[in-house]
């Protein structure tokens, strides 16, 4: 018995960028879900405003939250700096960590999922 397969190039080429697509929707979001949860420190705005998406190596599944200030490590980095909580009142330290390996560790992955459904119209399950 023989099995003849025929691979359609065409949509595998449309579901790899829907990938990149989602995966560079997926990181505005959660950029977007840190800005709402205020959890970062905040005396002028200017860390915040700083904060952008490196999506310059999207295609090879990587992007990256970044916050562009020479100060933004130090911050980060030193959670038992007291704060300010007048202007954003989560403020602290290693603002991402909920993120990372807290509470909402699965926000990336399950933004991803239900963006890249979108993208791809139901096509994928």
């Amino acid at each position: 018995m023989k099995v003849r397969t025929s691979m359609n190039k065409g949509a595998i080429r449309q579901l790899s960028a829907a990938q990149i697509q989602a995966l560079k929707m997926t990181a505005d979001a959660l950029k977007t879900e840190v800005m709402n949860a205020a959890v970062v420190p905040k005396q002028s705005g200017e860390l915040e405003r700083s904060a952008h998406i490196d999506e310059s190596r999207a295609d090879q599944g990587l992007v990256k939250l970044v916050y562009d200030t020479p100060y933004a490590r130090r911050l980060y980095f030193h959670p038992e700096l007291n704060f300010r909580t007048d202007k954003n009142a989560n403020a602290h330290g290693k603002w991402l960590e909920h993120w990372i390996i807290g509470g909402k560790k699965d926000f990336a992955a399950k933004a991803f999922r239900k963006i890249y459904r979108m993208i791809t119209r139901g096509t994928v399950r």
